[in-house]
């Protein structure tokens, strides 16, 4: 049977310090090795977050000793107490496996597999791809015993199993079998954790094999991705009436190619409501990849080009900033770019394997210098320099839109590009409350759902929603060309806005756009506004399931703005030469 070591859902809080702890009960087995029943080790944080990473670095290190006793007690020599000596523990403990190692060991079981059934992908029926996500579970789907005269609960005759077990067992059964061989084979340790990650690696290499021999089931045969053991004719007649030279390059422009790829994704994942500027990202990440191989096939891109390309984008200079990169930016933005893509592809049968599913690296805690949010008096002169801004030979949108946007971040939290994308109509008053409408409508939304948010008595006073009354119909910030399209003069917007910014405030450790999103929440906890209603203010998701029911209605949130305290300005008390109406 299968042993798994099974985390705690979460650390443990102190109840007088506030510190999280790691708290886990000892295996039965290693319990009779060590004679502790309890694992206790504090975490060194009061963070939450902090905590959960924290939690699952120790855990890890808790289990590889474990793992490490219980080859001890099975198969080094020990000493007469009936431990092993230090010695022969070192000697003769095998080696433990790792992710990478296993799926890389696994990619001759991918092999096999598609070289038995590659000349009749009909005849593949042990292996069932559209079980493969649900294979691993630990509770299986329910049976009922027969009970004479009651109708079957979970089935539709009493006594049944669910035919998906009987599956999962010979696919589980099979994966393991071929675990154990290559654990041995290779001199790891065939410990339950390790014969378990192997095993899946295992089934992830049959897993895309399958969906290579559906594909070809269907008659989209690659002849230049044939097994080294086939036998073809040198010249096959194409079956399409085409002289062979131009079968041959039709066939070499069917192959993947890396842009072809994440257009595919694109296409696909933008019905399903993905966002633009993840395209872009990932466009970007493949446009890389490609450059940095010199070449565009993505059937040929291997582990070792991932990692290259990885080392590589970590010592050289952008091309656009002429920075090198950091690790966490390559990591959340182009290897998850290549995961993503590359994974879309097994899936669809496009590739045969995702050379970057194994590949990661570890990104350190950046220092931090300062709150992540303007101060009082960074937050004053931003706004100072808002009110007092002269428009010059600039565009009038351009300049309404440093008038007044850092001061909609100030009262509403929302994201700079939100309130840029804001058109006439996305403004008006409901009641006696004034209200904007954020909507994916008008641009891109992050969440893409809309939502509306009440002003600040301030922002009213300050003539805002004169302004709009005022401004022509369309959008308030954005001079959009025909087509309608937003995001080009929403970005360039965007860095207007950051420049503007770090013109009051040039320290580069807080963010010239993002401060006001962390400031707001400073200063909405300070004057006791409850969290989930400051999430529901500036567009978060909810916290918890509880948090999802219910609505955080207009009325609360315009009750909850009011508590905002008002800016006291030097600027504001000075004599205005400009009615809000000329401040277009």
């Amino acid at each position: 049977m299968l042993h798994m070591v099974l985390a705690m859902s979460r650390p443990v809080k102190h109840r007088k310090t506030g510190v999280y702890w790691f708290r886990k009960r000892v295996p039965a087995d290693v319990a009779l090795l060590t004679g502790r029943r309890e694992v206790n080790k504090t975490l060194g944080t009061k963070d939450p977050e902090e905590a959960k990473r924290k939690y699952a670095e120790v855990l890890a290190e808790f289990e590889h000793e474990w793992a490490q006793l219980r080859l001890g007690n099975r198969s080094v020599n020990r000493t007469d107490s009936g431990r092993p000596s230090a010695a022969d523990a070192d000697a003769l403990t095998p080696r433990l496996i790792t992710d990478r190692e296993a799926h890389l060991l696994a990619t001759a079981v991918h092999d096999e597999w598609l070289a038995k059934f590659y000349d009749n992908p009909s005849e593949q029926l042990h292996w069932h791809t559209d079980l493969y996500q649900g294979m691993w579970k630990r509770y299986l789907l329910p049976s009922t015993d027969p009970v004479a005269g009651v109708a079957g609960v979970a089935d539709p005759i009493p006594g049944t199993m669910p035919i998906e077990n009987i599956f999962w067992k010979s696919m589980r059964a099979g994966c393991i079998s071929r675990a154990e061989t290559i654990l041995a084979d290779n001199d790891y340790s065939d410990d339950p954790w390790s014969v378990h990650k192997t095993a899946r690696a295992v089934g992830a290499a049959l897993q895309r094999a399958s969906l290579t021999l559906q594909r070809l089931e269907r008659g989209e045969f690659e002849p230049e991705k044939e097994p080294g053991g086939l036998h073809r004719p040198a010249n096959p007649p194409p079956t399409d009436g085409r002289p062979p030279k131009r079968a041959a390059a039709k066939d070499r422009s069917d192959a993947a190619t890396l842009t072809g790829l994440v257009n595919g994704w694109w296409k696909e994942s933008k019905a399903a409501g993905r966002k633009p500027s993840t395209y872009e990202s990932y466009r970007d990440a493949f446009a890389y990849l490609a450059r940095f191989l010199k070449h565009n096939d993505a059937l040929k891109v291997t582990v070792e080009d991932i990692i290259a390309f990885k080392d590589h984008r970590l010592s050289t200079p952008s091309p656009k900033t002429g920075k090198i990169i950091s690790a966490k930016t390559f990591k959340d933005s182009n290897l998850s770019a290549l995961k993503v893509v590359f994974g879309w592809g097994v899936a669809n049968g496009i590739v045969a394997h995702n050379p970057a599913v194994g590949v990661t690296l570890k990104v350190g805690k950046p220092a931090r210098h300062r709150s992540k949010g303007f101060s009082d008096e960074e937050a004053k002169t931003i706004l100072s320099g808002a009110l007092s801004h002269q428009r010059g030979q600039e565009n009038p949108k351009t300049f309404a839109a440093k008038r007044w946007i850092p001061w909609l971040c100030a009262f509403t939290g929302a994201r700079v590009g939100e309130l840029a994308q804001l058109r006439k109509q996305d403004v008006s008053l409901r009641g006696d409350v004034w209200v904007i409408r954020i909507t994916p409508d008008a641009g891109t939304v992050k969440t893409n759902e809309a939502r509306e948010v009440p002003l600040h008595q301030q922002v009213i006073e300050l003539g805002f929603p004169a302004f709009v009354q005022d401004a022509a119909d369309g959008h308030l910030f954005l001079n959009v060309g025909p087509s309608g399209n937003v995001r080009g003069a929403l970005r360039g917007l965007k860095n207007r806005l950051a420049e503007f910014a770090r013109t009051f405030v040039p320290d580069p450790h807080v963010a010239p756009n993002h401060g006001w999103r962390h400031r707001f929440k400073t200063t909405g906890m300070e004057a006791g506004i409850p969290p989930r209603i400051l999430d529901a203010i500036e567009g978060q998701a909810a916290r918890t399931v509880a948090d999802t029911y219910g609505e955080v209605t207009l009325k609360t949130m315009a009750a909850e703005v009011a508590k905002l305290s008002i800016y006291r300005l030097r600027a504001l008390d000075e004599p205005t030469t400009a009615s809000p109406s000329q401040l277009t």
